[in-house]
This record gives C-alpha cells, sequence and structure tokens, in this order.
C-alpha cells in the first residue's frame, strides 16, 4: 500500500501488483526521518530491484544495449564519420542547444553519455517492480534532481561555450560569475531577476483604479472604467494567494485587466494581505467568506447590479468553484448572486495534481504542520521552490549556468520578478487546502466537503462556465482542469479552452500581431473524454482573451454608465495597487 493509500499500477511488461511490504515497513522512518522521500525512495527502488532479480537483469541488458550504441557512435565520431545520436534531447531542453554540444565529436560524446545514463535511470525507476506508482515517481523525481545538478553543462570544465566566454573575456566571465554567486548567496536563493528591476505601481501593476473595500483578509481594488459606458454585469477576479495579483496587470501591453476595461467592462480584482504569524488560524472558510463572498457583495452593491460575472485564477479558481457550490445551496437558486463564472487553470479533481504529486502524502504534510506550527505559516520561499524543483532544469539550473559559469546579468523580465515576489500561506487554511483537496479529493465528492456551514456539492452549479488550460502547464495538468465538465451540472453549459504555453504564459497571453500563440476551443459534452474533446476541438491562433470577450459580451448584458465611486458610499482607501501588495 502506497503512502497515500491508493494501490499500485502494473507498468507494461512487469507481473506487479502492489507496493511491497519493504516500503510500508520503512513508511514510518521515512515520516521522521525523510518526509519528502528524499533518500528513502531512493532507497526503496533499489531494494525492490534487488528482490526482483529477473526484472533486474532484464534492465541492465537493456543498459547493456545502450554502451554497445554508445561504444558504435563513439568509434564513428572519432573517425570523423557522421552518426546519429543515441539519444535525443527532449523538446524544450535547451542545455544542448548550442551546435557546439552536436557538431564537436569530444562534447558530442559527452552529452550522449549523459543522456544515455540518466534516461536509463529514470526509465528504471519509472517500472520498479513491487513498488507504488506514487513511490516510483517519487523515486524518478528526487534522482531526476539529482541528475540535473549533475549536468555536465553545469560545471565549467564540462561546458564548452563557459570556457569559450572565459577565453573570449580574458577571465572576465568568472570575476562576474563570481560577484553573481555572493550576491545570490546573500540572498539565499539563486535569482532569477535583480530585486530592483522593477518597481510596483511605477513599472508593474499601473493600471488606473481605487480601492473599494479593504478587511483583514483583502483590498478589492475596482479599475477606472476607460470608456463612457460599460456592460452592466461586472467581473470580479479572484487572484491566488500565492503570490501578488500583479500577474494579472504587469505592464499594459500584458494586462488582462486593462484590456478587459479597455473592452468595456467593468473590473474588480482581489489583492490579498500577505499573513503574518497573527493569522496563523485562519481559515479557507475565510478566504471564502471574508474573501470572495464580501469582495461579490462590494462589487455588486458598486455597480448596482444584482449579479457579477466571477473569475477565478489557480487557486484562487479553486476558491471560485467552492464558492459557486457554497453559494448554490447558501443563497438558492433565486438569489444566486453569480450569474456566469470563468476558471483560468485551474484543478477542482486532485486525482492526478501532476509532479507535484511527490511532495503530497501524509508525512510530508505532517512536516508542513509541524513547521507551520512554530511559525504560523508556511513561508513564500519554501512554496517557490517546490515549485521551481518541478522544472529545476530552467528554473534552478539554468540560472545557475548563466550567472555563475558565463557571468551574464540577470535579464529585466517581468513575470519573472512577480514570480520572485512570494507570499506566504495561513498554517490553518493551508493544512485544510493541502488535506482535503491534495490528499483526500474531497472537492469533487459530493458533500464530503463543509466550507462556512455548507455541505459542497460541485453538481449543483448550473451557471455558465468558460475554463482556460494551458497545454504546457506542469502546476495544473489540462487534463486535470478539463475535470471539471464531469463534476459541475449537466445543465451548465460550459466552453473549455486549451493554451498553447504553460501555466503563467497560457494566461498571461495578449492579443498580439502576428499571433505568438494559439488555443483549441470546443464545448464539451459531460462524460466526454478529454482525448475526444482535442481530437474535435478548433484550433485557432492568437489569444484566447478575444474568444472569451465574445463569450462573455452577450452574457454580460447592456452597456450602462460607467459607475462612479464617490466618497458618499465608499471610503476612501487609496489608489491602486493599494497597500497589500507592498507587504513583504
Amino acid at each position: 500500500m502506497s503512502s497515500n493509500g491508493t494501490s499500485a499500477k502494473p507498468s507494461p511488461g512487469l507481473d506487479l501488483t502492489g507496493a511491497s511490504t519493504l516500503e510500508g515497513m520503512m513508511l514510518s522512518w521515512q515520516q521522521r526521518i525523510d518526509p519528502f522521500g528524499v533518500t528513502t525512495s531512493l532507497l526503496n527502488a533499489q531494494a525492490a530491484w534487488m528482490m526482483h532479480p529477473q526484472e533486474l537483469s532484464r534492465a541492465i541488458g537493456a543498459i547493456s544495449g545502450d554502451v554497445l550504441a554508445l561504444q558504435q557512435h563513439l568509434a564513428r565520431r572519432a573517425m570523423g564519420l557522421p552518426s546519429a545520436d543515441v539519444v535525443t534531447p527532449q523538446a524544450g531542453d535547451a542545455r544542448f542547444a548550442d551546435p557546439v554540444w552536436s557538431e564537436a565529436p569530444t562534447w558530442d560524446i559527452v552529452k550522449e553519455s549523459y543522456l544515455a545514463i540518466t534516461h536509463r535511470i529514470e526509465d528504471m525507476l519509472f517500472e520498479t517492480p513491487g513498488l507504488s506508482d506514487k513511490e516510483r515517481r517519487r523515486a524518478a523525481f528526487w534522482v531526476r534532481e539529482w541528475l540535473n545538478a549533475m549536468a555536465p553543462n553545469n560545471f565549467f570544465l564540462t561546458n564548452p561555450l563557459a570556457m569559450r566566454k572565459y577565453v573570449e573575456s580574458n577571465g572576465e566571465s568568472l570575476v562576474r560569475g563570481f560577484k553573481n554567486f555572493m550576491r545570490d548567496a546573500k540572498a539565499k536563493n539563486i535569482r532569477m531577476v535583480e530585486a530592483d528591476a522593477f518597481k510596483v505601481g511605477t513599472d508593474l501593476a499601473i493600471t488606473p483604479g481605487q480601492v473599494v473595500f479593504r478587511n483583514r483578509l483583502v483590498e478589492l481594488i475596482h479599475y477606472t472604467p476607460t470608456t463612457a459606458q460599460v456592460h452592466k454585469t461586472p467581473i470580479v477576479i479572484i487572484t491566488p494567494w500565492i503570490n501578488k495579483f500583479y500577474i494579472l496587470d504587469l505592464t499594459p501591453k500584458k494586462s488582462l485587466v486593462k484590456y478587459l476595461t479597455d473592452q468595456g467592462y467593468s473590473v474588480f480584482i482581489t489583492s490579498w494581505k500577505n499573513p503574518t504569524a497573527d493569522m496563523a488560524d485562519v481559515r479557507f472558510d475565510d478566504y471564502l467568506l471574508e474573501g470572495v463572498d464580501q469582495a461579490v457583495d462590494a462589487a455588486r452593491k458598486l455597480c448596482k447590479a444584482p449579479q457579477v460575472h466571477l473569475t477565478g485564477y489557480c487557486i484562487g479558481g479553486t476558491l471560485v468553484a467552492t464558492y459557486m457550490a457554497w453559494a448554490s445551496r447558501h443563497y438558492g437558486e433565486k438569489k444566486m448572486p453569480v450569474a456566469h463564472w470563468t476558471l483560468l487553470t485551474t484543478l477542482t479533481d486532485f486525482s492526478k495534481p501532476g509532479d507535484i504529486d511527490v511532495f503530497i502524502d501524509e508525512g510530508a504534510i505532517c512536516a508542513l504542520e509541524e513547521k507551520m506550527a512554530k511559525t504560523g505559516y508556511l513561508a513564500g520561499d519554501d512554496m517557490a521552490s517546490s515549485f521551481r524543483l518541478l522544472r529545476s532544469n530552467t528554473l534552478v539550473w539554468h540560472y545557475f549556468e548563466k550567472s555563475y559559469l558565463f557571468g551574464e546579468p540577470l535579464p529585466p523580465f517581468d513575470v519573472l520578478f512577480w514570480n520572485m515576489d512570494t507570499t506566504r500561506m495561513p498554517a490553518a487554511m493551508h493544512s485544510f487546502y493541502l488535506r482535503q483537496m491534495y490528499q483526500h479529493n474531497n472537492l469533487m465528492k459530493r458533500d464530503a466537503l463543509t466550507v462556512a456551514g455548507e455541505l459542497i456539492d460541485l453538481d449543483r452549479i448550473t451557471q455558465p462556465l468558460y475554463a482556460v488550460s494551458a497545454e504546457d502547464d506542469h502546476i495544473v495538468p489540462w487534463r486535470q482542469s478539463y475535470r471539471i465538465r464531469k463534476y459541475i451540472n449537466v445543465k451548465a453549459p460550459v466552453r473549455f479552452v486549451l493554451s498553447t504555453s504553460g501555466h503563467i504564459l497560457g494566461i498571461v497571453n495578449p492579443v498580439v500581431t502576428p499571433p505568438k500563440r494559439s488555443f483549441w476551443v470546443r464545448e464539451p459534452e459531460r462524460n466526454e473524454h478529454f482525448e475526444h474533446w482535442f481530437n474535435h476541438a478548433e484550433k485557432k491562433p492568437g489569444s484566447w482573451w478575444e474568444d472569451w470577450l465574445a463569450w462573455l459580451s452577450p452574457q454580460c448584458g447592456p452597456m450602462v454608465d460607467a459607475p462612479k465611486v464617490s466618497a458618499k458610499t465608499y471610503p476612501d482607501l487609496g489608489p491602486a495597487p493599494g497597500t497589500y501588495v507592498f507587504e513583504k
């Protein structure tokens, strides 16, 4: 039995029935000494292979085939003859993109040897007999992290580009690299962007607006209309609280809220407070009641509108989905404050959450709870580090190579600046979220979850939904995001979009000419499989923003005079971007 209580599924070619007794024996020790399975997962895998000699001999035979292929490749390259790669780097692997790794025989052999070894080791771990699926994935994940760190491009003497830059700069590249290293050592982090590259309120988050509501958890920003008239139904955007809100209001050309405002919509957005130790007891329920419910109420009153369009992004979308089920029961159909809604890269079914699953089991959650009990929160750097590990080649070792071995300055990239502007998680809320959503997957189970005094049943949701996912999203796999269609009411119209790019750039996807990206779109049936949907979806060039507006426009009602925020109705709480966004 695996650590999360699920049975193992046999891998192709192996007769596997479930997790081994050894795995269960080591579980208790692992939870105390190594809660994230960094070393124990590998020990489990090694022991499992030793207990299955037949499968081990078969794997060794495959390794022998790789060695023979490498020897033949080496011989042909040494004689100056062309030779096809033994292992081709995966699409998107930029580590060996420079021609020198293929054109120079020496470096080609270094590259091919590394890739062949790493691919075979990972394949063996994914096929480990006698371990649960989750333990196989965990072992492969942590070994992959080590293998990524050991890549030849991460060392000066095995990186031809670093040595070339050293010669061309007369050694200055390494001098600059050492200065960059000392900068990051002081920051205790491998930086992706300089801390002063941008200034919030001056360079980023500059769309004009006003804070119209504030409580202990959230500020609600209303953006100043840029058109004389706006659609009657306002848009309320619930942002994730694991980062600052301004990912949706970067520069004017990338700002989703500016785009909506310029198209004649009255737009509100949440800016969450960065929790402190005295907020340790703040619950998920509080985020729903004091966050979403009060934001929706404030927007309705300011715009004098009976309902709003509610949008949620990432964990903010999970909260929105919970709120929609909660409000359907709490307010009833006639008093429902939301007319229709949008989810942006959101999980509601956590059964297969992607690589983040390696951090989710009883031992890992207990370790996090113990840590949060001492501080009252989960530090933002801890959360950011976990997500960076999921793509360590691009989010860690890329900057190691560029900063330290090449001595290059960090590029001023606004998305990366936002990514480094982390926030904390209240202990009670985060524990609830990890256990009820990730560990037990209770949101998709009817009446299995009680939030703010109401049983949560997604099937009660009948309001039209526009859902957006991203093809390369490693945080919210699109196939899981798609499953929202299965759980909300069959009467609810759903338009599902799959954008190219990842979790951030699939959403921060402005309309440009010529188009940079594309998207697939189609209305799925309730039980339609994602493969069937994808095969029949229409692929369109450009940004899904325009398709969203075409869907929103007829639903957000007629054009009315833009609302005016007066001090008589709302106190002067200051201009956008507010005050909570500046809290560190």
